[in-house]
């Protein structure tokens, strides 16, 4: 699982397979790269993100 951290500093949890990218744009933004469930890709603005461990409880 990924945990996206939004620049307002909600978050939101996605699984590893629907995500394709995370990449700085032109503007210096970091931008996430990922799909719908329809199969569409889309981009989001983030503030960071971090990896989690299969097994593991987070709080």
């Amino acid at each position: 699982m990924i945990k996206y951290i939004y620049p307002d500093g909600s978050h939101c949890y996605r699984a590893l397979h629907t995500t394709y990218a995370v990449f700085r744009d032109d503007t210096g933004k970091l931008i996430a790269r990922a799909q719908k469930a329809d199969g569409a890709l889309y981009e989001f603005e983030i503030a960071s993100f971090e990896l989690l461990e299969a097994g593991r409880n987070y709080s």
